[in-house]
């Protein structure tokens, strides 16, 4: 197409489709400049519209765990949409992805996941369950934390990150007030805001949700013992814990943010279990396939054997449900440890670079997700976030888009490696690094 074919379907796309995206993020309002336009994907490397390619640090926002188009992965995608693209009913497959996950969702005689019910997207997951902890408990309110980016559903978008927080947005049009005053929203990480609003309004709350560990305003990870207390105060009240783990789920581990707590890799974590969890991006191997599970008698309360409605014509889709399983087997130990290490590489030196150019900055660690944070102070929740320099982002973000690194276009997102950035892919980030952070110190304030 050219030099400038990025900008051609740019232009195109907004002839047709709102803002030329179907993703706010995706439209680079953050960071400025013109949206990379994909055309292909492979192991760590994606190539937009002009050929040219990038390392990719989005990997589809967490899905390509494996890396890119990964032959195991395509094979088995291939041979479910040879025997049809969707049925309508059920398949053999649906419970064999069940299974698989009640089997990795476990640490030891913990096993949270009693039965599961799949969907297509994470915002249909969580709404499913706030949905289904309302017809459980028979109460109306929802607690969730500011900062916390759970899907676009209507009970969900007050305070949240995610591109709501990259476009500066208090919430969103179209949400009536009776429904949003059903959400009450608390500062992450702060247990007395929770123990307060139990002891105000306790008999009416149906759940609270929280990420398992904060990943759509930048990563913040929960203060030790946090996610456990949030248990204990919902179990004494009556009140269901909802875990989103659509972003940590598989990708921090085989079992999750839950299963590193569990298995005390988190300290202070150990000995609590969620009511609900909600899973996504991983568990669909890239393809659009969700699914939220948790205690039998909670997820019985589901139709047909429960009061609670949901359905969906393509929730189970065996392609994606195909996709999902070769995902999870390939997701092995040695994957992890592989993950782990890059993410430990990557994050140590761009602090460094930026640290050599006298750039404040923190650097956030949740598992293999990570992200920096430009203060002197490591934010403990959405305030401090919202007080970093986040025009140093832009700056950062197209120099190392010019070297040729795809990084998350917006400051509030974590950055994703794969276990197929082997060294030499490593050491071309590595490359672009130096000149990024210089880019960054030399950024100035708008208006400045």
């Amino acid at each position: 197409m050219g030099d400038h074919a990025n900008e051609h379907f740019f232009t195109r796309a907004k002839q047709s489709i709102p803002g030329g995206v179907n993703s706010p993020v995706r439209a680079y309002g953050s960071v400025g400049g013109t949206p990379r336009f994909l055309v292909g994907a492979k192991g760590p490397h994606v190539t937009d519209a002009e050929g040219r390619e990038y390392v990719d640090l989005v990997a589809s926002w967490g899905p390509a765990i494996l890396g890119h188009a990964h032959p195991e992965v395509v094979r088995a995608v291939q041979e479910a949409a040879a025997r049809g693209l969707s049925f309508g009913a059920s398949t053999p497959a649906e419970t064999e992805l069940a299974e698989l996950v009640r089997e990795r969702v476990a640490v030891g005689d913990a096993r949270p996941i009693g039965k599961i019910r799949m969907v297509s997207t994470g915002t249909e997951a969580t709404m499913t369950a706030i949905r289904l902890a309302r017809g459980y408990t028979g109460r109306d309110l929802l607690v969730k934390f500011a900062g916390h980016y759970h899907g676009h559903s209507d009970s969900l978008l007050a305070e949240a990150g995610s591109g709501v927080a990259t476009l500066s947005m208090p919430g969103s049009a179209g949400i009536t007030a009776e429904t949003a005053a059903q959400t009450l929203v608390l500062p992450y990480n702060d247990l007395d805001a929770v123990r307060a609003v139990f002891d105000e309004h306790g008999p009416r709350i149906a759940a609270v949700i929280v990420e398992a560990a904060a990943a759509n305003m930048g990563v913040v990870a929960p203060d030790r013992g946090f996610n456990r207390s949030l248990s204990e105060i919902t179990s004494r009240h009556g009140a269901l814990l909802i875990v989103d783990e659509v972003l940590t789920g598989f990708r921090v581990g085989p079992a999750g943010w839950w299963g590193l707590e569990a298995s005390k890799v988190v300290p202070d974590g150990a000995g609590w279990q969620p009511d609900l969890v909600t899973f996504g991006k991983v568990i669909g191997g890239g393809m659009p396939l969700a699914a939220l599970g948790g205690r039998a008698e909670v997820m019985d309360f589901l139709a047909p054997t429960g009061p609670v409605y949901q359905a969906g014509t393509l929730s189970g889709n065996p392609v994606a449900v195909a996709a999902g399983i070769a995902t999870l087997r390939l997701a092995t130990p040695e994957v992890y440890a592989r993950l782990d290490a890059v993410a430990d590489t990557l994050s140590h030196e761009v602090s460094a670079a930026l640290s050599a150019e006298g750039v404040e900055h923190a650097v956030q660690h949740a598992g293999s997700l990570f992200s920096f944070a430009f203060t002197a102070t490591p934010p403990r929740d959405y305030d401090d976030v919202r007080a970093q320099q986040t025009w140093r982002y832009p700056a950062f973000f197209h120099s190392m888009l010019d070297s040729g690194v795809a990084l998350p276009p917006s400051v509030y997102e974590a950055w994703f490696v794969t276990a197929a950035h082997d060294d030499a892919t490593v050491s071309r980030i590595l490359d672009a690094v130096p000149a990024a952070a210089r880019a960054a110190a030399a950024a100035t304030a708008p208006g400045a």
